[in-house]
């Protein structure tokens, strides 16, 4: 697994992500039954594992998605002229 994101990226991350996780957990203290303050603490918990690691699969998703746009259009141009050059 390669790092996606930068140090200061991943850095934000854990600390918002550890911002959020205890905001969260002192919430659920009071009230256990509501599920919003569950999922916003597993969602701060997964942004601090995304920072230890610095990989974030969004952005891994991101960026293949956006080389395969690029390498389609590339062998779209080296096929032949577009409808817009024509």
């Amino acid at each position: 697994m390669k790092s996606n994101i930068g140090i200061l990226n991943a850095l934000c991350r854990i600390t918002c992500g550890l911002t959020i996780l205890a905001w969260a957990t002192a919430k659920l203290t009071k009230r256990s039954s509501s599920s919003m303050y569950l999922l916003a603490a597993m969602m701060g918990a997964m942004k601090v594992g995304e920072g230890i690691t610095r990989f974030c699969p969004i952005t891994k998703m991101v960026q293949d998605t956006v080389q395969e746009a690029d390498s389609q259009s590339e062998g779209q141009s080296e096929t032949g002229p577009s409808m817009n050059q024509l």
